[in-house]
Order: structure tokens, then sequence, then C-alpha cells
């Protein structure tokens, strides 16, 4: 935790909580957008225009957050536009780390040793947790963004004019669709699991575990008349949503978290369409199930000793 630019306590992943023992998520906090021209986006300010080679996209594979980011650049084919470094799965005392993990990175760019020191570089006072994605502006040196839900969408447009690509993840004629299903997906399953995990009181972990499994059982149904995906045969940005929590769950969530059911290799239409996604092109290289599981297992609040599960094997 950052305070007023100074390192205080040591990492934990309850960020906040309400009387009831409900996990409450962070805001983020840098919510500048790349565009075509460099005009300002909906949040933030102008300033940054897309440009082959200058921004940089710090992520963890073991968080669902930042793999959303990694898929959206694969699918729209922006792997020469923007270069990445995978942080350490394994969470210490001061939060993400670079380096000391097989298939984690050095920071190239600002030669930090911890994430939140990017976070303080970019604003000296800054007060809060130092999260993964980072979407970094070399050229200014600061922080463009670091919410995903933004970053998707920026990447979704914003290098039109320098990458072909006829892959559009938010269509006008779904906007509104997509953005309704993103709410009830978000609220009940993607930050669903972890306030199963991280609930402070019995009541609060049931009434997450409900929600996670009602959502889980609405997209079966849905997805049982045979449909590609959420919305039909195109895939959208619902999908990403969606599938980064699914290829986590039974590796994480399953356990740790104790959203244990069922697993998502017994919900038949569920379990298809996530090795459907994993099998476009690129994704699997933003799926790690090392990272995955030791980046969870990590944490000591929900595992003091430490102890990494061996499998799964697959996902």
């Amino acid at each position: 935790m950052l305070i007023n630019g100074k390192w205080t306590e040591n990492w934990h992943p309850v960020q906040a909580k309400d009387e009831q023992g409900r996990f409450i998520r962070q805001t983020s906090s840098f919510r500048n957008w790349i565009t075509v021209d460099g005009q300002a986006g909906p949040t933030g300010i102008g300033g940054f225009k897309a440009e082959k080679g200058r921004y940089h996209l710090y992520v963890a594979l073991i968080c669902p957050w930042a793999s959303r980011t990694l898929m959206v650049r694969q699918l729209k084919g922006l792997q020469d536009m923007i270069d990445i470094t995978v942080v350490n799965p394994q969470l210490g005392n001061q939060g993400w780390q670079f380096g000391g993990f097989d298939g984690a990175n050095a920071d190239p760019i600002n030669g930090a040793e911890f994430l939140h020191q990017l976070y303080t570089k970019a604003d000296p006072d800054f007060t809060g947790r130092a999260t993964v994605p980072v979407l970094w502006d070399k050229q200014s040196g600061t922080i463009v963004n670091n919410e995903s839900a933004d970053i998707i969408r920026m990447l979704n447009t914003a290098f039109s004019d320098l990458v072909a690509s006829n892959v559009n993840l938010f269509p006008d004629e779904l906007a509104k669709d997509i953005d309704a299903f993103n709410v009830a997906l978000y609220k009940q399953l993607n930050n669903g699991v972890y306030q199963a995990g991280f609930a402070t009181t019995q009541a609060a972990y049931e009434e997450a575990y409900q929600q996670v499994f009602t959502m889980l059982d609405i997209i079966e149904e849905r997805l049982s008349d045979g449909r590609q995906y959420l919305f039909g045969d195109q895939l959208n940005e619902s999908d990403i949503r969606l599938f980064v929590t699914l290829v986590r769950f039974d590796a994480a969530y399953h356990g740790l978290f104790k959203c244990n059911r069922n697993l998502i290799k017994e919900m038949v239409s569920l379990h298809a369409y996530m090795q459907r996604i994993l099998s476009l092109d690129g994704i699997a290289e933003t799926v790690s199930l090392d990272h995955i599981k030791a980046g969870y297992y990590s944490i000591k609040a929900l595992n003091p000793g430490g102890i990494v599960p061996v499998g799964p094997y697959t996902i």
C-alpha cells in the first residue's frame, strides 16, 4: 500500500470490506486513453496518440484483469505496436515484483524492482494499491491507464489506422447488450469469485458463492443452444471478460476461493466454449497454469503454508 508516495505496509489481498464482511475492490486511478489522433478519450486528458512502439504493457499472467488486455492485444494484432513485461506471479510483501520466476521479466523501461515504483514515478504522491495491468507511455514517462476495462476498449479502436484488423470486439449493434451483460458478469462472476474468496464472514461468502453459480448456470443454459459465443457467432468483449475467469476457475477459484460446487470441466457447454476461445490464434500464449497456481497460492492470507497444488495439468 502506498500512502503519499511511500510504501507503508505489507501487501494484503483484502483492499477494503463493508460492514457485512464483503470484499470491496479499489477503483482504478489513471484513466487516460490512447486515441487515434491523441485527443482526450471518455475520461482523463489528451496527448496519448496511437504510435508504434510508444506504449508498454505491464501484466501478470495470474491476473484476469491483466489477461483481458493481453487477449485483445493478440486478437487485434498489436504485438508489434505494444510490447509487454510480465511480473512475478508470487505476491510478496511489496506486491508485484519483477523477475525471479520462470516467464517473468525484469523491467526493461524503468529498471524498477517493484510495480509500485512505477506508480510513484507517475505520481510521487500516489496513495493506493499498485495493480496490474499498467499501460505505460515511454514518451512522457507516465501511466496512461490502469483500468483493464478502459484498456481493452482503447486497444479495440485506437490503432485502427496502423494495423489492419477485421476484429471488432465492441460492435455498435451489440454495444448496449454487451454493456448490460458486462455489469451482471462482473458483479456475480468476475468479481464474485473474489468476494467469495476474500469474504470475512460466512454470510458474505455464501452470498457470493450463490451469485457465482447462479451466473455460471445462466451462461451454461445460454450456450446450450449451440451458439459459438455469448451473442452468436462473433467473439466480443463479453467473451473475453468471461473467458479469463473460466480459465482460472478449476485451478484456483474452485479450491482456494471455495467456489466448489463443481468444476468448469463438469459444465459441458461452458467447458467447450472455454476450449473454443483457448484455441483461437495467440490466446493460449496469454494463459499460464504455472503462473496462475503459483500466484494465487502465494496469497498468505488464504494459504499460509504456501503449498502450490500439483494439478491440474491441463485447462
